[in-house]
């Protein structure tokens, strides 16, 4: 996708056919079950869910004039991705997390750092995200997110 794109409605209209329902279901999930707080966005050319700056001043430490990243969504070219930020950086939260995707799911978790990807559009298992994306609040994750630069 390397035009510019200004929302998540033309972000998902250029997604394939045949991946666009299942795209769509996913940010359904995702906007559903997120805890108050959250902002949908477009946020490093993907469909982000952020913790904006009228809850969180400071921003991103990277880029303060950016909000405090939490989910992002993404068709990417042999799969589509959602990036967590809470199992990044929860180590008991990604041990839920691998514990419970078998029950949900029949292919084998395929997944980076905070990237889980699904290379199989109908096979994403909505369920266990919706429950993943209600276990961490706005406070929440800025709690965990300021605790990583007081080690």
């Amino acid at each position: 996708m390397a035009q510019s794109i200004n929302s998540p409605e033309e972000y998902i209209a250029q997604i394939p056919d045949e991946r666009r329902e299942a795209f769509g279901a996913l940010r359904q999930t995702v906007l559903k079950n997120l805890p108050p707080g959250f902002k949908e966005v477009i946020s490093y050319g993907m469909i982000g869910f952020v913790v904006p700056h009228e809850i969180y001043p400071q921003g991103y430490h990277c880029s303060p004039e950016l909000p405090l990243p939490f989910v992002n969504i993404a068709n990417q070219k042999n799969f589509i991705a959602l990036y967590h930020m809470g199992i990044y950086s929860d180590p008991e939260l990604l041990a839920w997390f691998e514990q419970e995707y078998p029950k949900h799911c029949k292919t084998k978790l395929d997944m980076g750092k905070s990237c889980i990807r699904f290379k199989k559009p109908e096979q994403i298992p909505l369920g266990l995200i919706a429950d993943l994306c209600q276990k961490m609040t706005p406070a929440d994750w800025i709690q965990r997110y300021e605790a990583q630069f007081k080690k």
